[in-house]
């Protein structure tokens, strides 16, 4: 068993160079992602022939990197820190920034591409194949401190079942939704199987920034730069949707779960909302109260506990650099609250999380810090330990 201090519960890799070649079926090798060069010479992936390469950029980091290096084109996959798709020495990048476990998500660029795809069979193929590299490959240098989730499809309630109870054989600790189960533009009742999949397996879900949805359009695969409109410039609109991210859907989402009843029918469910923050939680629980509290006659929207009960029951938020919901933890609810680099994202702070996290939690007593830090993360993904 082993003891957990520092889990980031929010991390992500960088597809392997050779994810695709490897283990995509050879059937849809010629669709797959292909490996390019941007236009400064470093490595790219071309999705789709005639779109734009999307760069490694800023999806990766490297010793030395200082703010002031921060672009999205350039890198390379011999330059860039060799964990983000290479297990074994994703161990001792953790080791040199302090980090005793990472909970792992995929490059959601990648999975886009795959689940856009009208193709049920590729899409299928795509999304397996990466949980096959996540679990039989990456996760496999040390399950316990690379801690796998694995990607649901958008095909269907029946196949996201099927990969749910696949991905649970695998050893991995819980499923990423980019779209909800039956694939509509909201919750559905038809959703209700998985979700009873999910309660019975013990498999906690994952919205990482929001879901989509084949109905509402397709929208370009990104490759890191926003158009720019008006008097707002490029590369201030990037700023502009970097500083909202997640801000503008998952207190819809987190609303949309609660007040549909969803937690009534499965009250063991647990939801983790993913890299939004956690400050804003206390202000959204106080409102989400007050509007049901007044409309819930009309709307006919009866529950059986106030939303903000349900909150704290039945969902986590994960936070990078969050100093005011730190210092509002009380509020958010220490249950509630995970910590997290993600790593290799321009946003982490490799190799000094843990001395990030030591100025954020200063004052902080070590009960609360270690439950913030560690221990929610240990009971949610049930992780076993030893104390010492």
């Amino acid at each position: 068993m082993r003891t957990y201090t520092l889990i980031s519960a929010d991390s992500h890799i960088v597809e392997a160079p050779d994810l695709w070649e490897k283990w995509l079926p050879k059937e849809f090798a010629s669709r797959g992602p292909k490996m390019v060069k941007d236009a400064e010479g470093g490595d790219a992936w071309q999705y789709r022939p005639g779109t734009p390469p999307v760069p490694l950029g800023l999806v990766t980091t490297y010793p030395g990197r200082t703010y002031e290096h921060f672009k999205w084109t350039g890198a390379r996959y011999s330059q860039v820190n060799q964990g983000a798709f290479h297990g074994p020495t994703r161990l001792k990048e953790q080791e040199a920034d302090g980090v005793d476990a990472e909970v792992l998500y995929p490059s959601q660029r990648t999975m886009r591409h795959f689940m856009l795809d009208d193709d049920d069979e590729f899409h299928l193929a795509g999304i397996q194949a990466y949980n096959n590299w996540m679990a039989k490959e990456f996760m496999a240098a040390d399950p316990s401190r690379l801690i796998g989730l694995a990607q649901m499809p958008n095909v269907g309630v029946e196949a996201m079942i099927a990969e749910l109870r696949r991905a649970k054989t695998m050893g991995m600790r819980g499923v990423i939704l980019s779209t909800w189960p039956s694939g509509g533009l909201s919750l559905m009742v038809e959703d209700n199987a998985f979700w009873a999949e999910c309660e019975q397996l013990d498999m906690p879900v994952s919205i990482h920034l929001g879901v989509a949805s084949k109905q509402s359009g397709k929208p370009a695969v990104s490759t890191g730069m926003v158009e720019g409109h008006g008097l707002i410039s490029t590369g201030a609109k990037t700023i502009v949707g970097y500083s909202c991210a997640g801000l503008d859907i998952m207190p819809n989402i987190i609303a949309e779960t609660i007040l549909s009843g969803l937690f009534e029918r499965f009250p063991k469910l647990r939801f983790i909302s993913v890299e939004a923050g956690a400050g804003w939680v206390p202000f959204f629980l106080e409102q989400m109260d007050d509007r049901y509290f007044r409309n819930r006659r009309w709307a006919q929207v009866e529950l059986q506990m106030l939303p903000s009960q349900y909150f704290r029951r039945n969902w986590l938020v994960t936070f990078v650099q969050d100093f005011y919901g730190i210092r509002n933890r009380h509020a958010v609810g220490l249950g509630n609250m995970m910590w997290s680099t993600d790593y290799p994202h321009h946003i982490c702070d490799w190799p000094y999380s843990r001395k990030i996290a030591g100025e954020m939690f200063a004052g902080v007593p070590e009960n609360e810090r270690r439950q913030i830090c560690a221990d929610n993360a240990v009971g949610l993904y049930k992780l076993r330990e030893s104390r010492q």
